[in-house]
């Protein structure tokens, strides 16, 4: 397989959504008023409650049995960890660059949370049907490539809807409160009055404020013990939540259909009684990518405009996700494969190797349009990761090719 042909199977899905951003920018334009703001609001929780599970539970439920859950073990480690590596780069890269607060949990976002729904649902078919391509019969290969790809887009929505909901809705917090700071300090200096300061000088102000202070401490060490626990009940309140999402609830369901067989015949197949359920839950999914891609662009024309990124933050995420993070793939799957815990399945190898180098997950515009923070910044990041995507994917398909060969 040549590298022009690779070049196109890999550019072929960040063409596509490159092109349904620019439509939805478009469509967000004062031209056509077709998605403003509170358009793209209101069709995100859409795909949040509706689209996203249904994307979610049709390809496990369809794909994914009890023995493949069994013998791809590993995958799920595979996903952790790049979660883990990419999260810690990006904590690296926050704490180097100090960027504004609530933008923090969206770059370790971007740096951990990869694309592992539609990008790979593309690439993947198109290698194997491809003459030449090293893993085998074209059928085959790509009979079982979607089934690889199903079982780790759901396990891609249990860590994004878990791990990457967490960083976002964390990030949301962290906006309100600075905005609420804001707005305290705007009615502190609207309140006082000038002949005040006058009065009592500006010696003693510093007085003021260390008086002030002390009572502050005082009331935090009496409180002490009750804003422990509440604060310990209110991250096992948020965990409930986050577990009980739409996405991952579909992603467990899923699960539960795919490994017990009388439940999978009820709904999959040509003679499955209720496959009329699983064709309108498919019918749903298909729609999960193009509206978030719409979103995306729509969201795109005022980051352009407004977004607070300096170009040291695209840089660094860019090298967490090409750079680093497929260094690191080669290394861990080479070693689980010598170390006996891969199938012997090249086409699994290469779905693992992928995993990191792939760019940044769509859903994560999802979460910030879900908590109102940062979604010029998500779509910038999501620009430049996207173009610079087109290379990278095809100079390490070809590398992971060449060393699966």
């Amino acid at each position: 397989m040549g590298f022009l042909s690779l070049l196109k199977v890999a550019s072929m899905p960040i063409v596509e959504v490159l092109i349904i951003s620019v439509l939805g920018a478009f469509m967000a334009t004062d031209y056509l008023k077709l998605l403003p703001s509170d358009a793209r609001r209101y069709m995100n929780k859409i795909v949040f409650v509706a689209f996203t599970p249904s994307l979610v539970f049709a390809s496990l439920a369809k794909t994914v049995s009890l023995d493949d859950i069994i013998s791809w073990w590993f995958m799920p480690v595979n996903i952790g960890v790049t979660f883990l590596v990419g999260g810690f780069f990006g904590w690296v890269a926050v704490k180097i660059l100090k960027p504004e607060p609530y933008l923090e949990g969206l770059i370790i976002a971007m740096c951990s949370s990869g694309n592992l729904g539609n990008i790979l649902l593309i690439i993947i078919p198109a290698i194997c049907k491809e003459n030449g391509n090293p893993f085998g019969d074209k059928n085959v290969c790509s009979s079982v490539g979607l089934s690889y790809v199903s079982f780790s887009m759901a396990l891609g929505a249990f860590y994004i809807w878990t791990y990457t909901y967490h960083l976002i809705r964390s990030a949301g917090t962290k906006y309100e409160v600075a905005a609420e700071e804001c707005r305290k300090e705007a009615n502190k200096d609207v309140e006082t009055d000038e002949k005040s300061l006058l009065l009592h000088g500006a010696k003693n102000v510093p007085t003021t404020s260390i008086v002030h202070n002390i009572q502050k401490s005082t009331k935090i060490e009496l409180t002490h013990n009750a804003a422990r626990w509440s604060k310990i009940m209110g991250i096992f309140h948020q965990l409930r939540e986050e577990l009980l999402s739409p996405p991952i609830l579909a992603a467990v369901i899923g699960f539960i259909f795919g490994a017990v067989k009388w439940l999978h015949n009820l709904i999959i197949g040509e003679n499955a009684p209720f496959r009329v359920i699983n064709s309108s839950i498919e019918l749903l999914g298909d729609g999960t990518i193009p509206c978030i891609t719409l979103i995306l662009g729509g969201n795109l024309t005022q980051g352009l405009r407004k977004a607070k990124l300096n170009i040291g933050i695209v840089i660094a995420v860019i090298l967490v996700r090409y750079i680093i993070l497929p260094i690191v793939g080669v290394g861990v799957v080479q070693a689980a494969s010598r170390l006996g815990f891969l199938p012997d399945d090249p086409l699994f190898h290469f779905v693992l190797m992928i995993q990191f180098t792939l760019p940044p997950a769509m859903n994560i515009g999802t979460m910030t349009q879900l908590f109102d923070v940062a979604q010029e910044e998500c779509s910038v990041l999501f620009l430049w990761t996207y173009l610079v995507a087109t290379l990278a994917l095809t100079a390490w398909s070809t590398l992971f090719m060449w060393i699966l060969t």
